[in-house]
C-alpha cells in the first residue's frame, strides 16, 4: 500500500498550512489502519517531522500523483 504523509519539517514551531510538505511511503500492511500506524511509527523513529495526516492512496489517486510528476517513493 502507498501512503501519502503530510508533514511539517519540525515539531518546534506551530504548523502552518503554507509549509506543509508531503512524502510517499510503501508500507506492507494487511489493513489501512495498520498501514497508518506503521507509517507514523517509521516517520517518528527516522525523522524529526511533525506528521499532520496520513492518507492511503487509491489506484486513481496514485495514477494522478504519478502524472503530476511529484510522486517519488521515500525510503527511510
Amino acid at each position: 500500500m502507498i501512503y501519502k504523509i503530510f508533514y511539517q519539517e519540525t515539531k518546534e514551531r506551530s504548523p502552518r498550512r503554507e509549509k506543509t510538505q508531503a512524502l510517499y511511503l510503501e508500507i506492507d500492511a494487511e489493513t489501512e489502519l495498520e498501514g497508518r500506524i506503521k507509517a507514523r511509527k517509521l516517520i517518528e523513529e527516522k525523522t524529526a517531522y511533525n506528521v499532520e495526516y496520513i492518507e492511503l492512496l487509491s489506484d486513481k489517486h496514485l495514477e494522478y500523483e504519478k502524472e503530476t510528476g511529484v510522486f517519488a517513493l521515500t525510503e527511510l
